[in-house]
């Protein structure tokens, strides 16, 4: 379904994936400060929102205020804030030999606006790469659990936390059957595990690419 892709020459780039509540902003922290004590300057970044039209996009995106919008509207808007992010926060950060850290990228609008809205994935895939040049991560990390425990974990819920758990069932399959077609680029974790053990686990994948990032 999908092209080899581009993965950048210089820098390093990481994701983090994974439904609501699996706990992708801890282990970008933590992954973080290990970086950087090793002497890399990092880029902890995030999708929707962390460009100035990004986070106008975001909010229509999650608001409950917003309400009902269209499926493609949505992807669209989503594919709209990853242009941005690209081109503006990742791609310079990563020219200059630095190491990206997201939480969400490409594969959580195939898994939302794809599997959970039930379009058709390879055209929300053809926009979604488009979008970002076809930018590949180094590494993926999904940080898998199932949708009952990760809602639970929010008293507040935007628009996309509020849909049904149908809906995020779809989206937790949705990455774990990306992550086994590619599993060089992949690591797949139990993100019930201590947040320890998650995190050397993580760093076991990254220490080895870092050969092409550069030192602070």
């Amino acid at each position: 379904m999908s092209s080899p892709g581009v993965f950048s020459p210089r820098g390093v780039f990481v994701c983090l994936e994974g439904g609501e509540g699996s706990g992708k902003s801890t282990q970008s922290a933590l992954l973080r400060a290990w970086l950087e004590e090793a002497g890399h300057t990092v880029v902890s970044t995030f999708e929707p929102g962390d460009t100035p039209v990004g986070r106008e996009l975001r909010r229509i995106v999650l608001s409950p205020e917003t309400g009902a919008l269209s499926d493609r509207t949505e992807a669209l808007l989503y594919a709209a804030d990853k242009a941005e992010h690209v081109d503006t926060v990742v791609l310079p950060a990563l020219e200059r030999g630095e190491v990206v850290v997201t939480d969400r990228y490409v594969d959580s609008t195939l898994a939302y606006q794809g599997a959970g809205r039930t379009l058709p994935v390879a055209e929300v895939e053809r926009v979604a790469r488009w979008a970002t040049g076809d930018l590949r991560p180094h590494l993926t990390v999904v940080l898998d659990l199932e949708p009952a425990a990760g809602l639970g974990r929010f008293e507040g819920r935007d628009r996309i936390e509020g849909e049904s758990l149908d809906f995020h069932e779809r989206v937790r399959a949705a990455f774990t059957t990306m992550a086994a077609a590619d599993p060089e680029h992949y690591l797949v974790l139990d993100a019930r595990a201590d947040r320890d053990e998650i995190a050397a686990a993580v760093r076991r994948r990254v220490e080895p690419l870092l050969v092409q990032a550069a030192r602070a």
